[in-house]
């Protein structure tokens, strides 16, 4: 069948076929970006994912420690006409605009929408392939909650990696009573101002946290972990090893003959579209848009999936695409239940004097948490309506990749 027609700006096309988006993933990026494409309801849209439903990644360390469900339905998420496949992407043939699937079968699409999300970077650490917990992914973190609910009272769990992930994880589950150590590498919350670092490191103190924030691991076994402090080798046990130490993308669009960046992430330009292949529009934490640099997050994600769609729809219609334009407002971490640290930032993501810490802080989290899946519930009813923070005026500098 021929997917090659013009199409108008109401999405007709000349042979009368409906233009047809495919969006791989569904969390923040793709989500959002399905919802938005109901701007031009003549547009048919399919969400390729491998859960059955939407997962709330920020709300990962909460799963693991029994407090929090990051599952939502995607009826309640997605507008109603959107159809969803839950597969998974092998490959994508740009000249035959096709994505192959894991269960054998596939799609045509006339434009795509690369939302794939990442995936744990394996640190090269002996034994950490082997005998790591990774916390980045909803089949991680039910790998996890499992060992974690089987541990002895007196057990203790480690947490590698000093970005705001590891120290969610780490505080997440010392307030469940567990033991846990917390190894730095490079520092503890890296990405803040002092004074929020100061308060993130007393608040893990009041939960027992044991932190090494310039230790080492150069070694993780079936039990234990080596760390390396000042030269000196010491070998600690460990009965649960939870590597938060960065992301990097699937390999999908390497394998499919994209251009991308050392972690594998879709290189696109400044309007998201493949550098390749410009019926393939990137979004969210897998693609690297030439020029800029956007900490991986969900505050992140959202508007990327939105501008997206705002892209691909631009080029069914016709017209030439928006540059990217968005900026920051702060970085959040929750410290159990009951705290967190709230860094306010200027756009580029850059920390201001401004800290919140404590109880208001936690309220604060808790009420960003939920809004992030509001601003796609609203979308789903009203397309087009999401709106955010426009970016500096600046060079936007990269900040540690483990920071959500």
């Amino acid at each position: 069948m021929d997917t090659t027609g013009i199409t108008r700006i109401d999405g007709e096309k000349v042979d009368g076929q409906r233009p047809r988006v495919v969006v791989l993933g569904a969390g923040y990026a793709g989500a959002m970006a399905a919802n938005r494409l109901r701007r031009n309801p003549a547009v048919d849209v399919t969400v390729v994912n491998p859960q059955p439903f939407f997962v709330q990644r920020i709300r990962l360390h909460q799963f693991v420690s029994g407090t929090g469900d990051p599952q939502v339905g995607f009826d309640d998420v997605l507008a109603d006409d959107t159809r969803v496949l839950v597969d998974t992407a092998t490959r994508i043939d740009t000249g035959g605009r096709r994505v192959h699937l894991a269960s054998g079968a596939h799609l045509d699409y006339d434009y795509l929408v690369y939302a794939i999300g990442t995936r744990h970077r394996t640190p090269e650490i002996h034994g950490a392939a082997e005998h790591a917990l990774f916390i980045a992914d909803w089949v991680g973190a039910q790998r996890i909650r499992e060992r974690v609910e089987g541990l002895g009272e007196h057990e203790t769990v480690t947490v590698i990696g000093g970005g705001l992930t590891g120290i969610e994880v780490a505080a997440e589950i010392a307030e469940t009573g567990h033991g846990v150590r917390l190894v730095g590498g490079r520092g503890i919350a890296t990405s803040v101002g002092a004074r929020a670092r100061r308060a993130t490191e007393r608040q893990l103190s009041r939960l027992g946290v044991d932190v090494v924030d310039q230790g080492r691991v150069v070694e993780v076994g079936e039990r234990t972990v080596t760390v390396d402090i000042d030269g000196e080798h010491t070998v600690l046990p460990s009965a649960a090893t939870i590597l938060a130490t960065g992301f990097e993308a699937p390999e999908l669009a390497a394998v499919s003959g994209l251009t991308t960046d050392e972690i594998g992430r879709l290189r696109a330009d400044a309007t998201l579209s493949s550098l390749d292949d410009d019926r393939v529009v990137g979004a969210g934490d897998a693609v690297a848009v030439e020029g800029i640099t956007l900490r991986m997050s969900c505050q992140a994600a959202e508007p990327l999936g939105a501008q997206a769609a705002d892209a691909v729809l631009a080029k069914i219609a016709g017209e030439l695409p928006n540059i990217v334009d968005q900026g920051f407002v702060a970085q959040c971490a929750s410290i159990g239940r009951h705290a967190a640290t709230l860094q306010f930032t200027r756009r580029d993501d850059s920390p201001t004097r401004a800290v919140v810490t404590g109880r208001l802080a936690a309220w604060t989290k808790e009420v960003v948490c939920r809004e992030t899946v509001e601003n796609i519930r609203r979308e789903a009813a009203r397309p087009g309506k999401f709106s955010w923070f426009s970016g500096p005026k600046t060079t936007i500098i990269e900040p540690e990749p483990a920071g959500r």
